[in-house]
């Protein structure tokens, strides 16, 4: 029998850190204990309160499971890492004290989600939206280019995933269409709610390790 490229030592590690990937969703489905606390306003600059005071969308509060909640936390990750869970629908902010920030999220449709672990790579606020050409061969009528502001799809802010120093063109970024929050519609990224991601994004520095399980 040929051994598959990369020898037995790799398919160890392999095995070992799918069975980390594992183990930490179980530590994230014992997170039972939670209070509903929205995303404070204190980290919404005068630009953001301006331009989200009248979104050309209409503002849709998710399910109360959806809404931003701190829980506890056990496992092995340290604060300041960013975990999510595509299948439950929710990225954690692991904090010290063995709590959690839990964001409810709008994750990629089958077969487009990220799997792995990255690092945040960049940091934009009101970023702008270039698609890629896939995209534009998937969605009609996409735009070649959309302008930073509260109708861009990429909303108020976005987190660029790296591996190995180069760009996955995964992001974790805000959204223009909060309704789809808790579903699995996107095309790959990770959405949040505009204030959420608001939220996260001043808690996160660049180099932020990110797991997507």
């Amino acid at each position: 029998m040929v051994a598959p490229r990369g020898g037995f030592l790799e398919i160890v590690t392999m095995m070992w850190r799918g069975a980390g990937l594992a183990l930490l969703a179980l530590c994230l489905a014992a997170c039972q204990t939670s209070v509903n606390e929205p995303a404070p306003e204190a980290a919404l600059t005068p630009r953001d309160k301006q331009l989200l005071a009248n979104p050309p969308y209409k503002k849709v509060k998710p399910l109360e499971l959806y809404q931003r909640h701190v829980v506890e936390y056990s496992g092995t990750e340290q604060p300041g890492t960013i975990i999510v869970n595509t299948d439950k629908k929710f990225l954690y902010l692991v904090e010290d004290g063995g709590r959690a920030i839990r964001y409810g999220v709008t994750v990629g449709e089958q077969g487009l989600a990220f799997k792995g672990e990255a690092v945040v790579g960049a940091k934009k606020e009101w970023p702008t939206w270039t698609p890629t050409e896939e995209i534009k061969q998937r969605l009609e009528g996409v735009p070649n280019f959309v302008a930073g502001g509260p109708q861009n799809p990429m909303g108020a802010r976005a987190l660029y995933l790296y591996q190995n120093d180069k760009d996955t063109l995964f992001r974790i970024h805000g959204t223009n269409q909060p309704e789809y929050i808790g579903m699995a519609i996107s095309s790959g990224c990770i959405r949040m709610l505009n204030e959420d991601v608001i939220d996260l994004y001043s808690r996160v520095p660049e180099g932020a390790h990110v797991v997507v399980i």
